[in-house]
């Protein structure tokens, strides 16, 4: 009787699957969600762009928005921006002239600047620190409107939640990444090169190191730069608008918005950044 029991009481071959069926179900409810939301952002992105080219959108409440984007994102940050491509000029540039000097292979020294500074570095870093400064800040701001009712009540007054609060910040921040890349590529070279000139470890003459780095750079580099730069900022931007906008109930709920956008915005911006240079040069 107990042995009859004891077998009864065993899980049936079903049972012993339901945990597999479940994982199994729950995987495929995260990637379907996964691909919801991309399909959501892209439609955003798309919507902006659309919308951004047409002069009746661009009303003074977004002029003043966009205006706004631009001072803190793209123009406050320029100091710290400096800073950080000024070590990497000291630390990168240096490194790669000094050693590619002692290796007699200086013809490598332009397309090897080009590739780690303006191709990857320049890019990334500057994304992650407007990730960092400036996706939280936007994702808590937005989920405070939504929360104190204000979403609300510009709809109620007639406006577009989505001229006057989305589209200035994704341009904005787009905008602004760009800029700053550049400016980080442009003080790196500089301060690469001035301070191996100033150690006596690179090469003193300055129209030939500009040259050099002039030489290897090809269309599909800035092309390259360009998408690295504004595709992954356009999409922290939606993602962050998104997560701030979802909010709904108590302040509360907004650190977790916040923790899963800038999640999204860092996962994103490695993928977009890997698929582009596959695209570009293979």
């Amino acid at each position: 009787m107990k042995t009859a029991l004891h077998f009864e009481n065993y899980p049936k071959g079903s049972e012993i699957r339901n945990p597999t069926r479940r994982m199994t179900g729950r995987l495929g409810a995260t990637v379907w969600g996964q691909w919801d939301e991309l399909r959501h952002a892209a439609a955003i992105i798309g919507t902006v762009l659309c919308f951004c080219v047409r002069s009746q959108y661009w009303t003074r409440t977004a002029r003043n928005g966009f205006a706004r984007q631009i001072l803190a994102i793209g123009v406050e940050p320029v100091g710290f921006v400096c800073a950080v491509a000024a070590f990497v000029g000291i630390t990168v540039v240096v490194q790669l002239s000094f050693w590619i000097g002692e290796a007699g292979q200086s013809q490598l020294l332009g397309p090897l600047l080009v590739t780690v500074v303006a191709r990857e570095l320049g890019p990334v870093l500057i994304n992650l620190v407007i990730i960092v400064r400036s996706g939280s800040a936007m994702t808590t701001e937005l989920g405070v409107l939504k929360i104190n009712g204000e979403v609300c009540e510009l709809e109620a007054r007639g406006g577009d939640p989505f001229l006057h609060l989305v589209m200035p910040r994704v341009l904005g921040v787009a905008v602004s990444t760009f800029c700053l890349t550049i400016a980080f590529i442009l003080v790196a070279f500089a301060s690469g090169f001035l301070f191996a000139a100033w150690t006596g470890k690179g090469g003193r003459d300055l129209f030939l190191f500009a040259d050099t780095v002039s030489r290897a750079f090809q269309p599909k580099d800035v092309l390259n730069i360009l998408a690295k730069s504004i595709l992954p900022a356009l999409f922290a931007s939606v993602s962050c608008c998104i997560g701030g906008l979802s909010v709904a109930g108590s302040v509360a709920e907004i650190p977790q918005a916040t923790q899963r956008a800038l999640t999204r915005c860092v996962a994103g911006l490695f993928v977009i950044s890997a698929v582009v240079s596959l695209l570009t040069y293979l």
